[in-house]
């Protein structure tokens, strides 16, 4: 399709204007994406610069390559991963670790810079990069270990909290019988008076010490 496109751009396009056509969606795959400007020139140029920018207003140039009949040059902003080719009547531009905030239409423009007069093509459609942002699968198991090490961890510690406490109430309704065994009671058999023992007390019954409770 693209090659009919073109082939009608040449027979219709006046001298000395450029026409560009891009794909109008891109996905990026593993954070890379391969953006191809086709061009249409049919003028007397011999040095080109194509650019690649960012955003409805094209206000950011992603990068560019410069061109002409000995030598090609090419520049990437600080911020993107950016190169280009230069191939007969297209443009290459490979972008590479893309992130998802990258997402947006990217614009291609081709320039003709000598010899005068100065060229450059009209506003294309653009091209839609959706850069979608993918876990590495080598670390999900490293990521699901802890989880898992975390949820095993909770359960044997409120296992062994149960435990600790069944065995701590255990003790301590142990501890207060044998308290309560243990502990000083009154005797009470009955105790006569050391002047009454014999007023009908059993002699079996012991002699009551009053002196022991007085204070």
């Amino acid at each position: 399709i693209l090659y009919f496109i073109k082939k009608c751009f040449s027979h219709s396009l006046p001298e000395n204007k450029i026409l560009v056509a891009q794909h109008p969606l891109l996905t990026a795959t593993n954070k890379t994406a391969t953006l191809v400007c086709n061009y249409t020139y049919n003028g007397t140029g011999k040095e080109f610069r194509a650019s690649l920018h960012k955003g409805t207003n094209r206000a950011v140039e992603v990068c560019f390559i410069s061109w002409n009949t000995t030598k090609n040059n090419s520049n990437s902003n600080k911020e993107f991963n950016c190169n280009g080719i230069h191939d007969k009547d297209k443009v290459i531009f490979n972008l590479r670790n893309m992130s998802a905030s990258q997402t947006d239409i990217y614009f291609c423009k081709i320039e003709v810079m000598y010899p005068p007069p100065y060229v450059y093509n009209e506003k294309s459609n653009g091209t839609v990069i959706h850069v979608t942002e993918t876990l590495n699968p080598t670390e999900e198991p490293q990521s699901a270990v802890p989880l898992w090490i975390m949820v095993s961890m909770t359960g044997v510690l409120a296992l062994y909290s149960m435990l600790i406490t069944a065995v701590f109430i255990n003790y301590w309704q142990k501890s207060k019988k044998n308290m309560y065994h243990q502990s000083d009671y009154m005797n009470m058999t009955p105790r006569h008076p050391p002047y009454q023992k014999n007023k009908g007390y059993p002699s079996y019954a012991p002699t009551r010490d009053y002196t022991a409770y007085r204070s």
